[in-house]
């Protein structure tokens, strides 16, 4: 460290720093190397403590790692490049890494024991879970790519998450990199004394062992099926210029229809279509209407589908007023509008422009022109013909870990998402998306089965394997198509929930406390220096 700090110049500094930023986004989807979760944090904290400035150098490798991962933001078919809210964005979120660091950075002067270095590590660890906590509430919240999304596919180990939520998977991929930082510098230090370093990294690596076997054991402990639903999904990849152009919305419309009755074919027990599939308002557009209901009827068929909703909301100043709402619909197989879900959770500039009424030109910054209004509940969707209970997220509202558990009862039997990602063309953004909605299943003890506009339709198990990713023979997940799913599920009925779903993000906020223990204890170690 002493070394590169003495030889290495400013820019190289930032180079390696922006490097090892790069190196993190690669173990996120589509690259989704994630072994490199690893390793980067690792190499961020090296290379950021031996300059002069490790939160400007942690900054700059966060900058540089949600540039990259966030590439897909300026995929956004606007009339403007979508450059400034990319770059805002990605300037914010590396806020995150360059507090981790110079909290990191400040707290290891003291860790000049074993002892001492075990706890740096695990205060690292609760740190960065900390800031991903801050995140995943900051604003509205932007919990995208959090540290242990990365190894969604890594099912033995990501099982830890039923009990500590993401944060725990997240927690231990910190513990390891820096751990291993540690072992790197006792090796360099005193290359003859293999147990030196061994020492360092041996706790991480065993816990980590005995996670990943427990883990196992509850896969291959799962329940058997007591019975199977089948659902057929519908995927029109409609682009999201055929979306707000309204003069295509007769094709769109007729496309989609065409898809549902080849899907209707298989004779499903359960229809879904991805959000704002419905080119105009449900309830208040009669030919829109007639035509879903027709199709519930004719094939006698349960129906959850994407539609936009509004209904009169008068001011004293705006006696016209509406309030419009990004929803969800059960239509039922007599063809009514069994229940409906609005959502909660709304795309800040996306869905809804923020602080409007004392900053008006934010207007300009947005290809929105109006702007929908949150919903105010959960809305359990019952199906009592086939002894179903569900429950629709809408959007991103399957990446935030906390909000996804107050969808899940006793007796719900598996969540639903209703997505649309045409925003983003072909892009990684649906991978990733897909990648958080794996750990809501997990968290919760539930399948998930996810209904997207152009991918990933697929759905999700309780123990986080994804099932129907691709369209048959191919390596396809973007085009336009149906799939089919046959969910296994248990007898209908209560049943238990996992320790997350009862008890939410405890460890979370355990790390929180934490942090704010060390952020106090690095204040007073700067003012007595």
């Amino acid at each position: 460290m002493k070394f590169l700090a003495a030889t290495g110049s400013v820019w190289k500094h930032r180079a390696l720093a922006v490097a090892a930023g790069l190196l993190l986004a690669a173990a996120f989807p589509k690259i989704g190397l994630a072994g490199l979760a690893w390793l980067a944090p690792a190499l961020i904290l090296f290379v950021a403590t031996s300059g002069k400035s490790p939160f400007r150098l942690g900054w700059l490798a966060g900058f540089a790692h949600y540039l990259a991962s966030l590439y897909w933001l300026l995929r956004i078919p606007v009339d403007y490049m979508p450059i400034v809210g990319w770059l805002a964005l990605s300037a914010f979120l590396a806020l995150l890494t360059a507090t981790w660091v110079w909290a990191c950075a400040v707290s290891q002067r003291a860790a000049t024991t074993w002892p001492r270095r075990l706890v740096w590590a695990l205060g690292c660890a609760a740190v960065w879970v900390a800031l991903e906590m801050t995140i995943a509430r900051t604003f509205g919240g932007f919990p995208w790519n959090l540290l242990g999304s990365s190894q969604y596919e890594m099912l033995p180990l990501i099982q830890i998450a039923s009990v500590t939520g993401v944060y725990g998977v997240s927690f231990l991929i910190i513990w390891f990199s820096v751990s291993l930082l540690l072992a790197v510098q006792q090796l360099l230090r005193q290359p003859t004394s293999r147990l030196l370093w061994l020492g360092e990294i041996i706790l991480p690596l065993v816990v980590i062992l005995l996670l990943a076997t427990a883990g196992l054991r509850k896969i291959f402990d799962r329940p058997a099926a007591a019975r199977e639903i089948k659902i057929a999904l519908v995927q029109p990849s409609i682009p999201q210029t055929m979306i707000w152009n309204t003069a295509d919305s007769t094709a769109r419309f007729d496309q989609l229809i065409k898809l549902s009755e080849a899907a209707l074919a298989t004779k499903p027990d359960l229809l879904l279509w991805p959000e704002a599939a419905v080119p105009k308002l449900l309830r208040h557009d009669r030919p829109t209407y007639e035509a879903v209901t027709n199709l519930a009827r004719t094939h006698r068929v349960w129906m959850i589908i994407g539609a936009d909703d509004a209904e009169p909301h008068p001011q004293p100043d705006q006696p016209d007023a509406v309030d419009y709402f990004n929803s969800s619909f059960l239509v039922s197989p007599d063809g009514e509008l069994a229940a409906t879900y609005r959502k909660r959770r709304l795309v800040m500039f996306g869905e809804y422009v923020p602080l409007l009424r004392w900053l008006p030109f934010i207007k300009y910054l947005t290809p929105i022109t109006g702007g929908f209004t949150p919903g105010d509940a959960v809305v359990p969707f019952a199906i009592p013909d086939l002894k179903l209970k569900t429950a629709v997220l809408i959007c991103f509202e399957d990446a935030f870990p906390h909000l996804a558990r107050d969808y899940v009862d006793d007796d719900t039997d598996f969540l639903v998402n209703l997505t649309n990602n045409g925003w983003f063309g072909e892009s990684a953004a649906q991978w990733q998306h897909a990648a958080a909605a794996v750990f809501r299943a997990v968290e919760n003890g539930r399948p998930l089965v996810r209904c997207a506009n152009n991918g990933l339709t697929c759905w999700v198990d309780a123990r986080g394997g994804q099932h129907e990713i691709y369209f048959g023979d191919t390596r396809d997940i973007y085009g336009a198509g149906f799939k089919t799913a046959l969910l296994p599920l248990p007898a209908p009925g209560p049943r238990p929930t996992t320790f997350y779903n009862r008890h939410g993000d405890w460890f979370g906020w355990g790390c929180v406390l934490i942090s704010v223990a060390i952020l106090l204890a690095n204040r007073l170690r700067l003012k007595a220096s």
